[in-house]
Formats: structure tokens, C-alpha cells, sequence
């Protein structure tokens, strides 16, 4: 069974070889809304949230890295499903309370925090702030003194080679992320002789895009030994650590889920044990998903506005392409084009008879969603479908790029679909547009 076909089943459903959301045909849902447009389905949503939640110790807590899907009504779900939010940006900060969100289960990382950022999130009380840099630690610093507040900040930490891994390192080698594990003690130095920062823990996040259950256990492990160093070296427990990220999905035809089960005996072995331990006595573990909890409940649905045959090749030609989906171009971090899961979402009962270039509107080579792509016979009006797309499509993509309309976002609960974002405007300038009030 091909990739696309597995997540038709296993995420919506099929009936009479067209794509159901929550029940609801994708030809109806794009009859009220019009294509191209992206369709996020809440119970997925929720489905992955649950999974992750079983896999997890129970002393895992679960903040929504608001960076993979910033819609509103995706970020508030997740607020009231009871996690928490971890923000790269004023922006997003902006967003999280917009969202419901209590400052205080908001994270703040990233590697270029600006003075104006860290004070407006100073100042609005925020759960931790993961200082990355030892100028970073001297402005939250000279922040705090100047405004007269104390604030709690985690140190995020490069760890060394051996914790590397995922599809996308994020440490192990020379990064602009975290302060590298060499250097940890001359950065907690710096932040033990800050009076008004209060130090709650460490962060590591050492790549993202993981589909290998025993590979993030020994990222854990390696988090919780380089902990212990540092509980022994102040005295205390820490109050968080923090392992970020790094669950992924499959996009390839060659990849496989990430396995739970496995997870989940893998940390079950690894946490077991700290139960009765001092030195985490009073600690809570965080993990930072984002793309894990969205990707697969998000659809790209494109109508086929053009056929044409150019010296032996045949194309379908999207009313969307690439300014609206740059991930599934190939175009950002790939390295070799590769195909996302893609299928006609009005044929998926048809059989495969054709080999096409999938192609959007734009004016230029780039502008290829799928090449080489085995799908059944197309007709212009045809629905065609990009699947795991429910992060880092919409908001990672060139949306102004030949002055294309902004496709909608739809969100699909409890049977009934809805416009969350308009056709024409960036949801998330929208969303946070109420700040410069």
C-alpha cells in the first residue's frame, strides 16, 4: 500500500473512492471554500495528542510548538487540550495569549531573541525563558534589574555528537542553537550569579524530524546524565528538563511511523527508575512537538486546472503550487526532490494508470509539487491532494510570490468545517494584528 492511500485510511477515511475529513466529503468541503486551500481535521489532531500522551512517563508534560502550524484555532486547541505553548517570536507570544494560553506554560526558545522580545515576555510573567547564548544571559539580566522583576530561564544546551540524530540535526556539531555542552559551566556560572534570574533547568534538543524510537531514548538518557551533572553542581534538583522536539512523520515512501510502542517501552525503562531518585525528586519533563501533533491532520487541496503533453511528458497543472506549499516542493531542505504523499482525492479507488509531473501556476521550474508520480488517469476539475501537510506548509512558504491569492485554512471538528483563516490574508498576521491596537 503506498504511503498516501495508508494515511487516507488510517487518518480520514474513503468512501466511493473519495477522501472523507471527519466524515464530510473533501468535494463538499471544498465546494463551500473553494481550492487551493488547506484542510485541518481536529480529531487527528487529538488522536496524536492521546498516542503521544500513552507513549509518554507520566511525569511528562506536553507544550505545542506554535512554530509548525501559528493558525489561532489550532494553537487554541491545543491550549484546551491542556498543554502548554513553546514560542520562537514576540509574534507568537502575542498569538499564545491570544490563545488562552497562561504566560506561565509558555517557553521561549530560539537562537536570536531580541531586547524588545524578552522584555515584553518578561513582563508578562513567562514560564521559562531558554537563554542560548551568554549575551543572552546578560540582557535577560540587565532586563530584569532595569524593570524590577525576577523571571525563570532554562539553559538550552548543544549537546555533544553522541546525542545527534533526526532528518535535521539541531546539535551535535557547530550550531547557532544552545550553548554547547563544552561551555555549560561558564554559562551556569553566569546564570547562578544573577540575583533575579531564578534557574529552573536544561533544554536539548539535538535534531528534529526523529523517526527512531531508540535514537530519542538515547538522546533522553544523554539529557538526563548531563541533569544529574548539573543538579550535583548547584545542589538541587532542577524544576524542568526539557528533551524539545524531534518526533516525526513520514513523508517518503521509504519511511516508516515512528513506533510508539517502542517509545514508550524504551522510556518507560529509562524514567522507571527515577522515580525514587533525589536527584529528580521534584522534576518535570517537557517534550516540545509540533510537527508530530499537526502534520498528518493538514491536507493540501489543489484543483487540476490544466493538462498538456510537452515532448513526451504530461503534466496537471494546480491552481496552487509552490507559493503556498514550498516543503512539498523540494525547495526547502531538500537536497534531491523527493515526492510527498500525494494522491487524486476524488479517485482513490481508481487504479494507477499514468506516470505525471504535478505542477502549480507559477512562473518557474521550481514550481513542481510532485515529478515521476504514478496516479490514476486525470481530468481538468480533478481534485489532487497533498498529504502531511498541517505543518510547515502555509506559514513556511513564499505566500506573496507572484501576488496568488492566500489559500484558506479550514478546520474540520465534530463534523462541520469551517473558514479559520480566509482566502487572501495571512492568518497570522490576523491573529496578532489585535496588538498593535
Amino acid at each position: 500500500m503506498n504511503l498516501a492511500r495508508s494515511i487516507a485510511e488510517r487518518c480520514f477515511s474513503i468512501a466511493h473512492g473519495e477522501l472523507q475529513v471527519s466524515g464530510i466529503p473533501i468535494g463538499a468541503i471544498v465546494e463551500r471554500h473553494g481550492t487551493p486551500a488547506f484542510v485541518y481535521d481536529a480529531r487527528c489532531m487529538d488522536s496524536r495528542l492521546q498516542q503521544l500522551r500513552v507513549a509518554l512517563p507520566s511525569r511528562f508534560k506536553i507544550f505545542y510548538s506554535v512554530k509548525a502550524n501559528p493558525n489561532l484555532t489550532v494553537v487554541r486547541h491545543f491550549v484546551q487540550g491542556e498543554c502548554g505553548l513553546e514560542i520562537a517570536s514576540a509574534g507568537e507570544f502575542q498569538l499564545a495569549l491570544q490563545a488562552g494560553c497562561a504566560p506561565r506554560n509558555i517557553l521561549f526558545a530560539g537562537p536570536g531573541k531580541t531586547s524588545h522580545e524578552l522584555e515584553l515576555a518578561i513582563s508578562h510573567g513567562i514560564g521559562e525563558i531558554h537563554v542560548e547564548s551568554l549575551t543572552e544571559i546578560g540582557r535577560v539580566s540587565a532586563i530584569c534589574r532595569r524593570i524590577g522583576v525576577r523571571t525563570r530561564v532554562a539553559l538550552r544546551v548543544n549537546p555533544t555528537g553522541e546525542a545527534e540524530g533526526g532528518a535535521m540535526r539541531m546539535g551535535g556539531h557547530a550550531t547557532p542553537f544552545g550553548i554547547d555542552e563544552e561551555s555549560l559551566e561558564e554559562a551556569l556560572n553566569a546564570i547562578l550569579a544573577e540575583p533575579l534570574m531564578d534557574f529552573h533547568g536544561l533544554h536539548l534538543f539535538a535534531g528534529t524530524q526523529n523517526l527512531d524510537a531508540t535514537r530519542l531514548a538515547a538522546q533522553y538518557r544523554h539529557g538526563l546524565n548531563l541533569a544529574r551533572r548539573v543538579v550535583h553542581r548547584i545542589g538541587r534538583p532542577l524544576e524542568t528538563i526539557d528533551f524539545g522536539g524531534g518526533l516525526g512523520i513520514p513523508y517518503f515512501a521509504h519511511e516508516k511511523g515512528l513506533d510508539l510502542d517502542r517509545l514508550h517501552a524504551e522510556l518507560a525503562t529509562l524514567f522507571a527508575p527515577l522515580e525514587n531518585d533525589p536527584d529528580f525528586a521534584a522534576t518535570v519533563f517537557l517534550v516540545e512537538p509540533g510537527r508530530f501533533l499537526v502534520g498528518e491532520a493538514g491536507i493540501y487541496v489543489a484543483r487540476i486546472n490544466d493538462i498538456k503533453v510537452s515532448r513526451g511528458k504530461k503534466f496537471l497543472i494546480l491552481d496552487g503550487g509552490m507559493n503556498h506549499h514550498l516543503s512539498a516542493s523540494g525547495n526547502l531542505g531538500q537536497t534531491i526532490k523527493r515526492n510527498f504523499p500525494v494522491a487524486i482525492l476524488n479517485k482513490l479507488d481508481t487504479p494507477e494508470e499514468e506516470t505525471v509531473d504535478v505542477v502549480g501556476p507559477l512562473c518557474t521550474p521550481l514550481d513542481t509539487i510532485a515529478r515521476g508520480v504514478r496516479l490514476p488517469r486525470a481530468v481538468i476539475g480533478d481534485l489532487f491532494g497533498v498529504f502531511q501537510s498541517g505543518a510547515y506548509a502555509r506559514s513556511a512558504s513564499p505566500l506573496g510570490f507572484l501576488s496568488h491569492p492566500v489559500p484558506p485554512e479550514i478546520w474540520v471538528n465534530e463534523n462541520q468545517d469551517s473558514i479559520v483563516a480566509p482566502r487572501g490574508e495571512d492568518s497570522f498576521e490576523r491573529n496578532i494584528a489585535w496588538t498593535s491596537r
